[in-house]
């Protein structure tokens, strides 16, 4: 079963949910019930948008966009329903992407600061989240993770999550076999021993008759690394030519099972709130909560 999720509510290619806080605890209680235990916020900012109004993000950004005090809730709300909350780093959308890890450590580092001045004694924060994904041996971002993992473990020592994605045919002109794949995340994982406790890859961007065997490989790969294994579990479609609606039960259901059956040792999806929630703003994502409590019924 999927006992964690992200949460994400300033995202780029999903819309808001415009949700207030008697609705952020009305879906918390919900994820409670389905039996989640773990929320991971996918990143605190983003750009000029945040989560709470954060003094670093304004000097950067004077007309920062904030909604609420989103992290505050988030930990209030975990903290009510037993779970464990993780808090996802900044994402300038810039410096990184324009190789310049040292820029994006150096607000990420004054981010960071800043959130555990505010919230860091919170008894609901269980880890970190490095909100910078990755799909092969990027040496930008890592450089971004060995800076940033040192300081985050110096700030709490909790455990640190990465959600990578595939360079899959559902994204790329040019996918990269399976071998490549595993060679080069082998040497990625050697850069990240000792520095992230626990890796997620994102399970949407391969076909279907292929994923099994993913699974599996990079299960083998992380553990080999000294890492825990979880599987993003993605309750969106990337099948359709709509970003993003949420996924047919069935392709759901194959990919729950397709990552039992490698072993895996949790599953998170992406992402609850919008496309699994019983009061999402999809009619199908209600539909999806439930078949998805029925499949857990039926499995005892």
């Amino acid at each position: 079963m999927i006992t964690a999720t992200f949460l994400d509510e300033i995202s780029h290619d999903i819309p808001s949910a415009n949700w207030g806080r008697a609705e952020w605890a009305r879906d918390f209680a919900a994820m409670r019930d389905a039996g989640i235990d773990t929320v991971v916020l996918i990143r605190a900012g983003y750009r000029d948008r945040a989560t709470f109004d954060s003094r670093v993000l304004r000097a950067r950004h004077p007309h920062l966009l904030v909604q609420d005090d989103l992290v505050r809730w988030f930990l209030d709300l975990a903290a009510e329903h037993g779970m464990g909350f993780w808090f996802g780093t900044y994402d300038s959308g810039e410096h990184w992407m324009q190789g310049d890890p040292e820029s994006e450590a150096r607000i990420n580092r004054a981010f960071c600061d800043e959130f555990v001045e505010r919230y860091g004694d919170h008894p609901a924060l269980a880890g970190w989240y490095l909100c910078h994904e990755i799909h092969a041996l990027d040496e930008t971002a890592l450089a971004v993770y060995g800076e940033l993992s040192a300081h985050l473990k110096s700030l709490r020592d909790l455990p640190i999550l990465i959600s990578p994605y595939l360079q899959g045919p559902k994204q790329f002109a040019t996918p990269k076999p399976l071998a490549e794949h595993v060679a080069e995340w082998r040497q990625v994982f050697a850069r990240l021993r000792g520095r992230v406790d626990v890796v997620a890859f994102q399970d949407g961007n391969c076909e279907f008759r292929d994923l099994p065997e993913y699974l599996r490989l990079n299960a083998e790969l992380a553990r080999e690394h000294g890492m825990t294994c979880w599987s993003n579990v993605e309750s969106f479609d990337r099948d359709v030519h709509i970003k993003f609606p949420p996924i047919a039960w069935a392709k759901l259901r194959f990919k729950m099972e397709a990552a039992l059956q490698a072993g895996v040792d949790k599953l998170i999806t992406f992402e609850w709130s919008h496309f699994m929630s019983p009061h999402s703003m999809f009619a199908s994502a209600r539909t999806l909560h439930a078949r998805y409590t029925e499949w857990l019924a039926a499995r005892g």
